[in-house]
């Protein structure tokens, strides 16, 4: 545990094995409650933690996310909300996002620094820019953003093509419609499962932050735009082969129901790849801030 960050967004120390530097603690299949003001979890066997009776160190956790199987008490709620704990009800591996109470985290200080970067055109220019060079492995020469998602189209139009040849699927290009999304091909529907549960990482990771989701570099409009932004950094390395490699698991056994088998696929990637530990590093790079939540430029 020496090696841990110091700061509101790492951990110190902790009588719970399954922590990391981020502030993260991930439970699952068991009840969260309070007995002679310790904060307690008493589970069942899981991927995520072995069986046991647990105490959490609340007071030095950014983010507690309660998996399935779990059940939480008021007195829990009560002292998380207390000492600004987030408590966030999520999926497998991070695959749902379906609750945080209470939303935000007790200082402001990367969420004012995102509206900064945001606000100034230049600076939210740079970090799309930023973005965009996370994705072609390179800083790109253009400025404009209308260029850099046209660059961006014809890459991913390759890389459809490319994992589509390696999966031995059928492909005619993406194909998606909001109204009717259970009318695409398996591959298609796979992307969308696919981007929703990359796309929940997103939304954990941002939590954890504290950074704005309606402010997005390179996505606009969406009230969730920048958990957009951070989720297609990981598109191509991670979202497109997940969906394709489930879809052609799919197609293969005709009985597997294609968004269970995905979404359980997508867990196991997710802690194998320690996804949201690695979204949180990069919201932090991007917008230049340390563990601490300060302007990292000011140190």
């Amino acid at each position: 545990m020496a090696g841990l960050l110091v700061g509101r967004l790492g951990l110190a120390e902790a009588r719970i094995p399954h922590v990391d530097r981020h502030g993260l603690v991930w439970l699952a299949r068991g009840r969260l409650f309070v007995e002679d003001g310790t904060l307690r979890f008493i589970c069942a066997e899981s991927d995520e933690m072995k069986a046991g009776d647990y105490a959490i160190p609340y007071q030095n956790v950014s983010l507690v996310l309660l998996g399935p199987g779990s059940t939480v008490s008021h007195d829990a709620l009560r002292i998380l909300a207390r000492h600004g704990t987030l408590l966030a009800a999520v999926g497998e591996g991070g695959t749902k996002f379906y609750t945080a109470p209470p939303m935000g985290q007790a200082h402001s200080d990367v969420a004012r620094k995102h509206a900064r970067l945001w606000a100034d055109e230049k600076a939210r220019l740079d970090i799309a820019r930023k973005m965009y060079a996370v994705r072609f492995g390179k800083i790109p020469p253009h400025r404009e953003i209308a260029v850099l998602r046209g660059i961006e189209g014809a890459r991913m139009k390759e890389i459809y093509r490319i994992q589509a040849d390696r999966y031995r699927l059928p492909w005619e290009g993406r194909r998606y419609d909001r109204g009717r999304p259970d009318d695409a091909d398996v591959a298609n529907q796979a992307i969308n499962h696919a981007a929703t549960f990359v796309e929940c990482a997103a939304d954990v990771a941002v939590a954890a932050v504290g950074a704005l989701p309606p402010l997005g570099f390179v996505h606009e409009d969406s009230n969730n735009a920048f958990t957009l932004d951070i989720a297609d950094l990981y598109r191509a390395e991670l979202t497109i082969p997940l969906a394709f490699k489930a879809a052609r698991h799919c197609l293969d056994n005709p009985c597997l129901n294609l968004e269970r088998t995905l979404r359980k696929e997508a867990a196991v990637e997710f802690r194998r790849s320690k996804l949201i530990p690695k979204m949180i590093d990069r919201i932090k790079e991007l917008l230049s801030v340390d563990d601490a939540g300060r302007d990292a430029q000011r140190q």
